[in-house]
């Protein structure tokens, strides 16, 4: 679509132009131009985070140059905060604000620029007038040699692909842009134009991925009963060794392996990110927590509810692919076994309940340490478990008349459409009763709110299914650390023999019994529970003697079995579940 820029009457006027002079030395030259001015100063800003990256990131620490002029004039426009100018505009109609961005980080979330391409994210990118996120802004880019692309969900105007609009901040913050010679290509699916922009190269099948997104894409809107965009964008990045995503209103970027598609269970993790960002259309671009949006871009925006914005979506990503026929059973049962393993493995899923790993995720999440497998619990791992138990919960209640799917469709409704607005804790839980025709006060005291022992053959049961173990009746020793390939401990595992007996992280294991140990997983194996052994650690430079008395290996491995016998209402369960 092209459409022209308009302007809120009275309201100053916003432009940027973006070029890339030094492109080898991964910068990007922005002007800002804003005219209509009528007052006496103006605060200038930078983003401190990026919505769906929840982690200050201080994007102003890459900005350098900054300047402001008028009428040929240099403006006093001193940095009164770590991401603010205040420019003195008293008797001025218009200021040009030119700044560069040093930009040499390929992520989801963050810029990078060197002679081959330029993907900005535009939160670390576009300062915004304070007080003016409503108002609407055109970009011109000016693209670096033979760039002749550019991949984004931002309008053109006036059909030109080198100039862009955004009808107000948070969408300009929401529509990255991949700038370059990608290769792209576009498929028709559920009444929407998906442009697929490809960086980096690979052995990817276009025609395959046409038909295999597009089935993701179909089965995706089938649970929401609309797909609101017009089109859509994937900007896709692959490199050697690459992963993640971010979601935006109208598209997403994707960091994918670039010879990983030929390679069935690589294939696999890839449509399994697609349908993960692209189920965030819905979920948490427009179904989200009150607490995300308006944005505060300036500051931190707690929610206690992204077990349902992400762990919701993880739980879709698999089951969604059983749905569009691109997994089998077995295969997404694998799946949730995964996510199951994950939880039920980390010391710290007994140590910080998943409403708290949600609202703390700003300063725990994206900031691991070493001690963090012991301390907490990832919202994506355990908020899929809990999505799979409700959903069999609501399965099993309604006789198969409801599923999860009703929720989500209903709170998609009621909040985003009905409402315009994000739902709170309350609201979502009474969403969760009114389809299961329960209360669900204990599920939440137990599973979200508190740290009890999920009872997972109880919701598997319902289809007919239940948790084995395999490794239940082995009984092998174990030092409780993780170690990396030169035996340097990297995690102490909490109430493991290490934790117990006093190895560190940074300990460098030389030796067992005063024997030098290369293999070091093979020395513990040749040891029973129960003994005492003598690590030497080098720590600090100096050699220690550490006495460690071995431990069982107490890791689970799980799988999802189906019950002998099960019964009709099982079965039943089962088919609707997993749509078969």
């Amino acid at each position: 679509m092209n459409i022209t820029p308009g302007n809120a009457a009275g309201l100053p006027k916003i432009s940027y132009t973006v070029s890339f002079p030094e492109a080898q030395a991964h910068y990007v030259d922005v002007e800002m131009n804003i005219t209509g001015l009528a007052q006496p100063s103006l605060d200038v800003k930078m983003p401190v985070w990026a919505p769906g990256s929840y982690l200050v990131r201080e994007f102003a620490k890459n900005i350098e140059a900054f300047s402001v002029s008028a009428n040929g004039k240099q403006v006093s426009a001193p940095k009164i905060n770590k991401n603010t100018w205040h420019i003195n505009t008293a008797g001025l109609n218009s200021v040009t604000v030119k700044y560069k961005v040093y930009a040499f980080e390929l992520s989801v979330r963050t810029s990078f620029i060197d002679v081959s391409h330029a993907f900005l994210s535009t939160t670390g990118i576009f300062l915004f007038p304070k007080g003016m996120l409503n108002q609407p802004s055109t970009i011109t880019i000016k693209p670096y040699k033979d760039w002749n692309k550019v991949s984004t969900s931002l309008e053109m105007v006036k059909g030109d692909v080198f100039t862009r609009t955004a009808p107000n901040y948070d969408i300009l913050y929401d529509s990255p842009l991949e700038i370059g010679t990608q290769d792209v290509f576009t498929f028709d699916a559920a009444g929407v134009n998906y442009e697929v922009a490809m960086y980096g190269g690979g052995n990817y099948d276009k025609e395959r991925l046409k038909v295999d997104m597009a089935k993701i894409i179909e089965a995706e809107t089938a649970v929401f009963g609309e797909n609101p965009n017009k089109h859509y964008t994937f900007i896709v990045h692959n490199k050697a060794r690459n992963g993640g995503g971010l979601e935006h209103l109208s598209s997403t970027v994707l960091g994918a392996s670039r010879e990983g598609y030929t390679n069935e269970r690589t294939y696999h993790g890839f449509l399994s990110l697609v349908a993960h960002e692209h189920f965030h259309l819905w979920n948490v671009k427009r179904l989200r927590p009150i607490a995300l949006g308006p944005f505060d871009y300036d500051n931190e925006n707690y929610t206690t509810n992204l077990w349902i914005a992400e762990g919701f979506t993880a739980y879709y990503q698999n089951i969604i692919l059983r749905y569009a026929d691109l997994s089998n059973t077995e295969t997404f049962l694998g799946d949730m076994a995964g996510d199951i393993n994950t939880v039920e493995n980390q010391p710290g899923a007994k140590v910080q309940p998943l409403s708290e790993s949600s609202f703390d995720a700003w300063i725990k999440s994206y900031r691991p340490n070493e001690n963090s497998y012991n301390t907490g619990i990832s919202y994506y791992d355990k908020g899929a478990v809990i999505g799979m138990l409700l959903d069999l919960e609501i399965i099993n209640s309604t006789n198969g008349k409801s599923s999860l799917n009703d929720v989500m469709k209903y709170m998609y409704n009621t909040y985003y459409k009905g409402l315009k607005r994000g739902y709170t804790d309350a609201e979502f839980k009474a969403g969760f009763e009114k389809f299961a025709g329960k209360k669900l006060d204990d599920f939440y005291a137990k599973y979200i709110n508190g740290l009890d022992a999920i009872n997972y053959d109880k919701y598997l049961g319902y289809a007919g299914y239940k948790l084995s173990d395999e490794l239940a009746s082995t009984s092998e020793p174990t030092l409780g650390v993780f170690t990396n390939q030169r035996n340097i401990i990297t995690t102490v595992v909490r109430d493991g023999a290490g934790w117990v007996d006093g190895l560190n992280v940074g300990d460098q294991i030389t030796a067992i019994d005063d024997t030098p140990v290369t293999d070091l997983n093979a020395v513990i194996k040749g040891k029973k529970v129960g003994d005492k052994i003598v690590v030497t650690v080098t720590r600090d430079a100096q050699a220690f003697k550490i006495p460690v008395t071995l431990q069982r290996n107490n890791t689970f491995k799980y799988t999802i079995t189906e019950i002998p016998n099960a019964t009709p209402q099982q079965l039943a369960v089962r088919k609707k579940w997993l749509k078969l």
